[in-house]
């Protein structure tokens, strides 16, 4: 269960936005300025966000600030990509070899 909470959040908040956007008011905006549940743009901001400068929860861009954040360069709690500002953050497989443990860390 320690590994799956991340997965867990992530549907619940799925869910219950789908939810809100079905029952009381839209919740999903795509465009160049999106500002909302569901965000997708060039300039994004919401729980899931996406776009080439995202800040939300759950975030995927170029230059991308969340909790949980994928980009090129990432401010988060938990990040993937390239240049990182994170509390565990991983690097892509490329830039180490084999059985080397390098870009994982763990401040435990």
């Amino acid at each position: 269960m320690k590994k799956y909470w991340i997965l867990i959040t992530a549907i619940v908040l799925a869910v219950a936005g789908l939810l809100f956007n079905q029952f009381y008011a839209p919740s999903l905006s795509a465009g160049e300025y999106a500002l909302n549940y569901f965000s997708a743009g060039q300039f994004s901001a919401g729980v899931f966000s996406a776009g080439t400068f995202s800040v939300g929860i759950f975030s995927i861009g170029i230059f991308s600030i969340g909790i949980f954040s994928i980009g090129i360069f990432n401010i988060g709690l938990y990040a993937i990509g390239v240049f990182i500002l994170a509390y565990k953050k991983r690097l892509p497989k490329m830039f180490f070899t084999e059985g080397s443990t390098r870009g994982t860390s763990n401040p435990t």
